[in-house]
């Protein structure tokens, strides 16, 4: 991959895009991952205004200082970005005060994280008129949808949406990104035991990025290849996760009503 080639052509789409909104900037989740920290310095290399939200969640203390290192680092290199710390613990504290026993079960707690960093986002968005920029990658996004629907999946743009995980993380290393970033075990730090991208899903994104090439291939070259029993494993995984997930990735459903019954 031509790395710089690659950022150049980002940065140019972001820009052209943001001008032709209208809108003043960007709004980005910093989290202290690799995807947003990528995302947030490709909007700050744009030259509009970015404002880079920190929003821990009861967050683990590695991935919260690496959030706040990261979003120091961007104001003192690009003159455009604000970063803003905003704890919503006491915010999801409250919303699980009203919730009934009954639903408090892990994924929903943690998709519920997840929808309110959206809410928080927009409300920032919307009134100093930025972009939502989302921080997915191909995997996550096309691949596997390991995010959220309404809660990292609700954003305006998606920069590095066609990037496979081992891109992005070339660009960190072409942007300088901070090695604590570029090294930590991926995780969405939705989940109070701080458990990892990988634990969840069951594979690790080198393992979904060939299964979601060799799911591209033809099936004459798939007759070429010889797959040992982990690659066989992994890929029945990325089907299955796919075909789960596909309401994540297709439009919504929209029941059309016949003309006749319109009569």
């Amino acid at each position: 991959m031509q790395t710089r080639k690659v950022i150049a052509h980002i940065v140019n789409w972001l820009d052209t895009y943001l001008k032709n909104s209208g809108l003043a900037g960007f709004c980005v989740g910093v989290s202290g991952g690799i995807d947003s920290a990528v995302t947030s310095t490709l909007c700050a290399q744009t030259g509009h205004p970015v404002m880079a939200l920190n929003m821990p969640i009861c967050q683990a203390p590695d991935q919260l200082s690496r959030a706040s290192a990261h979003n120091a680092w961007l104001k003192n290199n690009y003159s455009g970005v604000t970063p803003v710390d905003l704890d919503l613990t006491p915010v999801f504290s409250s919303i699980q005060t009203h919730f009934p026993s009954d639903i408090q079960d892990g994924l929903t707690l943690a998709n519920t994280r997840s929808r309110l960093r959206m809410l928080a986002l927009y409300a920032f968005a919307g009134h100093h008129r930025l972009l939502v920029a989302g921080t997915g990658n191909k995997v996550e996004d096309f691949g596997v949808g390991f995010y959220t629907k309404y809660g990292d999946g609700g954003v305006d743009i998606s920069p590095i949406a066609d990037l496979m995980k081992s891109e992005v993380y070339a660009l960190g290393r072409e942007l300088k990104i901070a090695p604590a970033i570029i090294t930590a075990p991926p995780t969405d730090g939705l989940w109070e035991d701080n458990r990892t991208d990988e634990g969840q899903i069951g594979a690790g994104y080198d393992e979904l990025e060939w299964a979601m090439t060799y799911t591209d291939l033809t099936e004459e070259e798939k007759k070429t290849r010889v797959l040992d029993d982990r690659q066989k494993q992994v890929l029945a995984l990325f089907h299955n996760l796919h075909a789960a997930n596909r309401h994540k990735m297709d439009p919504i459903p929209v029941c059309d009503i016949p003309d006749h019954l319109r009569v």
